[in-house]
């Protein structure tokens, strides 16, 4: 891989992993259309998730550490029900991606016909809930944040954006629009880091099976490809936030549409 296509995959993935456009998908259209062939995909993958939970980290950093604390404190607190939603809705993503590794692996394999359907289904959820009023003013109970956590789970699949659809359900479900991005952006990633700390380890593993000298990534590139994930990362999740207090996501549910479509005949014409 070269370093300028690093720096491109680490924008694409810093830019989509916040913005509801799917970045799982936009890597694999990128992919197709380039003719990439990632030698070393895991670790680079590991190294652009990493990038954007530091992003997320930088971003919520105060309300990470009153989460943190709150769920070590006596009685029943705010930030201790909150933090205890948020542990909850991990769950079912958690099992999914443990018990359906493999498969879910072979789904991020060039599928690009799958890509633009689920493209269109991120962007008819983001549809729905740009046209909700703002009424939305009850907080999170249990239901609510397992249903969002299936919402979670399913973005697994590449091309539904997993904070679209997250936001979007919470929305749709009454959860006003800010504390909807707030406990979107936080349940992913415990996910995030987990799955990442897992994927290094395999990565090891996988490494320790052939020769010390035949990695084909330097440190340059997966360095140049993190900090671009980080930068751009951090410009979307500010902007992110924004556009759900203004109800502003109907702009991507339209790219959504047009690029998931565009996919679509692409795949059906090769």
């Amino acid at each position: 891989m070269s370093l300028i296509e690093a720096i491109i995959l680490g924008i694409v993935q810093g830019l989509t992993e916040f913005l509801p456009v799917s970045s799982s998908g936009h890597i694999e259209i990128f992919k197709v259309i380039q003719g990439v062939e990632l030698k070393e995909a895991l670790l680079f993958t590991v190294v652009l998730h990493l990038a954007t939970a530091c992003s997320t980290i930088v971003i919520y950093r105060k309300d990470i550490l009153e989460l943190t604390f709150g769920l070590f404190k006596k009685g029943d607190t705010e930030s201790k029900r909150f933090a205890l939603l948020v542990l909850l809705s991990m769950i079912p993503a958690a099992v999914v991606g443990l018990l359906w590794e493999e498969q879910i692996e072979g789904m991020f394999s060039g599928n690009m016909l799958l890509v633009g359907l689920m493209l269109v289904v991120t962007g008819v959820v983001l549809f729905i809930s740009d046209r909700v009023e703002r009424i939305g003013s009850h907080e999170i109970g249990v239901r609510k944040a397992i249903i969002t956590g299936i919402v979670q789970a399913i973005a697994i699949l590449p091309g539904i954006s997993r904070s679209g659809s997250t936001i979007g359900t919470a929305v749709i479900l009454g959860i006003k629009r800010e504390t909807a991005a707030r406990f979107s952006f936080l349940m992913v990633l415990p996910l995030i880091l987990g799955a990442s700390a897992k994927k290094f380890l395999d990565y090891l593993g996988a490494q320790e099976s052939v020769d010390a000298g035949s990695s084909e990534i330097s440190t340059l590139v997966l360095f140049a490809g993190f900090v671009a994930a980080f930068g751009s990362g951090l410009l979307a999740l500010r902007w992110m936030i924004k556009l759900v207090q203004r109800s502003q996501l109907k702009w991507f549910a339209i790219y959504c549409l047009i690029v998931g479509t565009a996919a679509c005949i692409y795949a059906l014409s090769v």
